[in-house]
């Protein structure tokens, strides 16, 4: 990118409220506001030209000072199973990686929202490459675009949007908030709260704030049922330990029948135990939470290993059993790492680049499951 071309302002990222701040200050109508976010969100406008409901003028002032920018997609790769990754290279050369999951008749995308991540989850590969920096509103969104543009090109429509790539959504708040309110904005993506999902390690102030401000839904990664063991796998429970961390989730406002869900990662020998079940069905007990049983995926790096068949199942009949919902993630995009946990990008910028491997961040991943 150009001197020229990073003076200008980058439309995309901006909400509808601040867009049309923006361009109140032309002396422009609020409409045009809504144009462009038509332009840019449902028809996936990369500049200008082609937007021939707004005057000549008007496109060649917009032209001059803005630009709608666009990550390259450096990299798809597209699973047995139809799953497809994609690693974007942002503009100062750091890289993230989201993955498209077809499942029926959803589509749904998870997608980064940092690159890296701080909280050192010792189960995944985004925590093994540590925190490089936040996105922004717009390398965030723009993930979507890019998704939801190849779908449209397959007569196919983005259904589902997850926070559950690199990165801890609750950790870039502001950006995250203003990509929720494009997919969620009838004149961006359309989406309802159902369809957008927060994924989260357990940052409790921030998930309750942002529970009452949008009307999204909430999966939190739990991963033991005991604190000793949940701060050796999750260092954040030292901050937020399983006593506020679940008091918070049943204090989440729950809308049109949903649930909170709480996402576990098996690991083999360290909290698959039948005890760990029973425990962690007493923690939910009376609750509206559902659990998502994830057997871990492995990475380069990783020192666990998942459980045998029956020993998942065993665990999710003890769930069941205690009347608690809990379903067993299926592995998706396993051959291109795009399975669950096993995100990382490519963690050098230009000219000192190695290939990443990619999947989703722990707590996230492929929402295709088994009962």
């Amino acid at each position: 990118m150009t001197g020229w071309e990073a003076e200008r302002i980058d439309l995309k990222g901006m909400t509808l409220p601040e867009l049309e701040r923006f361009l109140s200050r032309w002396g422009k109508e609020r409409y045009r506001a809504r144009q462009l976010f038509r332009w840019i969100y449902q028809r996936f406008a990369g500049d200008f030209d082609g937007m021939t409901d707004l005057s000549k003028e008007f496109r060649g002032l917009l032209t001059g000072s803005c630009r709608i920018s666009g990550p390259a997609a450096e990299r798809v790769e597209v699973s047995v199973d139809g799953t497809e990754k994609y690693l974007f290279r942002l503009e100062d050369g750091e890289a993230v990686e989201s993955v498209l999951i077809p499942d029926d008749g959803r589509r749904t995308l998870c997608i980064s929202s940092q690159v890296g991540c701080a909280l050192g989850c010792g189960f995944c590969a985004t925590g093994a490459m540590g925190f490089r920096r936040d996105m922004t509103s717009a390398e965030i969104v723009h993930q979507a675009c890019f998704a939801a543009k190849r779908l449209e090109g397959r007569g196919e429509r983005l259904s589902n949007v997850v926070f559950m790539g690199m990165g801890e959504p609750l950790q870039n708040v502001p950006e995250v908030s203003r990509a929720i309110e494009i997919l969620l904005s009838q004149y961006g993506f359309g989406l309802s709260g159902k369809r957008v999902t927060v994924s989260t390690a357990g940052i409790v102030p921030e998930m309750l704030r942002m529970a009452e401000r949008y009307p999204v839904s909430f999966a939190v990664s739990v991963n033991a049922p005991r604190d000793e063991l949940r701060s050796h796998l999750m260092p954040i429970n030292r901050k937020y330990p399983l006593r506020d961390l679940v008091a918070a989730m049943k204090r989440v406002p729950l809308r049109s029948g949903r649930k909170v869900t709480a996402e576990y990662v098996l690991l083999s020998g360290v909290n698959d135990a039948p005890e760990d079940a029973r425990a962690l069905a007493l923690l939910f007990r009376g609750s509206r939470i559902k659990v998502n049983l994830i057997p871990f995926n492995p990475h380069d790096g990783g020192r666990y290993a998942a459980p045998g068949r029956e020993t998942a199942d065993r665990f999710r009949e003890i769930l069941v059993g205690a009347g608690i919902q809990a379903i067993t993630r299926e592995r998706r995009g396993e051959d291109i790492r795009a399975a669950c946990g096993q995100l990382r990008g490519s963690v050098h910028k230009y000219g000192n680049r190695t290939g990443g491997s990619g999947g989703v961040a722990a707590g996230g991943g492929a929402p295709h499951s088994r009962t």
